[in-house]
């Protein structure tokens, strides 16, 4: 089990990309949450399988997307710590 903590840049607020990455994380069986952050990005973190957080992230880039843009998704990897029970869209 790995840990990462993304940040995504570009469209990605006001335009659903949050409810987008909570289908991808259940889509991949990644735990965690997505939320907005002030400066216009959205912070990822998600615990899963190298695998699976690898897919994850393909997955949040929205190529096919008409509305959502994202410009370039900055990740770290870290430690995972098991505190996450599904995957939520924060506020």
């Amino acid at each position: 089990m790995e840990r990462i903590m993304a940040v995504a840049r570009g469209r990605v607020q006001g335009v659903g990309y949050r409810h987008f990455v909570e289908g991808c994380a259940h889509a991949t069986g990644v735990h965690g949450y997505v939320k907005n952050m002030p400066d216009g990005t959205v912070e990822m973190v998600a615990e899963s399988s190298p695998a699976s957080l690898e897919d994850f992230i393909r997955l949040t880039h929205a190529r096919d997307d008409p509305v959502i843009h994202v410009e370039q998704i900055a990740v770290t990897q870290g430690q995972a710590t098991g505190e996450f029970r599904g995957f939520r869209v924060e506020w």
